[in-house]
């Protein structure tokens, strides 16, 4: 059976720690004379993770492996997400979104009364389509169409797309072409791997 990608995340032992980091493109300059700075942001925005498994037997560590070697390197895809973060702090149980690619603020439709909370995340498409967006600010929705802030800004154009608001995740690739793992004298493997978004 051939590999498609993106590929699910296996679940059989879960993630002993993860890393996410939110990266900006912001050029900075500042004079060295008086300090003064000037910036400017472009519109690159990214998430990166940094995962660690749990220590494990062979048995658990294969399927990991099996996994991670499936990727090839940065050639292949997987959904990933914050493994605790699986539902909303917020109300809302639908929600819809319009705006262009790059923008930060969307427009949103959630039912009158209804709330995303600030850190809640957010899917948006599916498949190879993903993607994984944080709500900046609370918003309680009114029925009708309102301004919601979120990031990363969109990455293409989205005309009344459902978002997913339960364990939502966006497409990944690794960091590098190489994978290692280290095995100690108990049998114990471990496994650690670096992911960025795959834009």
């Amino acid at each position: 059976m051939a590999i498609s990608y993106p590929l699910a995340l296996p679940t059989h032992t879960g993630i002993a720690q993860i890393e996410l980091r939110a990266v900006n493109a912001v050029a900075y300059s500042q004079s060295p004379f008086t300090f003064a700075g000037q910036a400017h942001a472009y519109q690159g925005q990214m998430w990166q993770a940094d995962v660690s498994l749990p220590p494990m037997h062979a048995e658990d560590a294969e399927r990991w492996l099996g996994f991670l070697l499936s990727l090839r390197g940065r050639f292949g895809t997987f959904l990933l997400g914050d493994p605790l973060r699986t539902s909303l702090r917020g109300t809302a149980t639908a929600a819809t979104i319009t705006g262009s690619a790059g923008d930060n603020t969307v427009s949103a439709t959630v039912t009158a009364g209804q709330t995303l909370l600030v850190g809640d995340y957010i899917q948006l498409g599916s498949g190879s389509n993903a993607t994984l967006h944080k709500v900046l600010v609370d918003y309680t929705g009114t029925g009708s169409a309102a301004n919601l802030e979120i990031w990363p800004g969109l990455r293409t154009d989205r005309s009344a797309v459902s978002a997913t608001l339960s364990n939502a995740k966006g497409v990944f690739r690794l960091t590098s072409n190489e994978q290692a793992w280290s095995i100690n004298e108990a049998s114990i493997y471990g496994i650690t791997f670096g992911a960025m978004e795959a834009i």
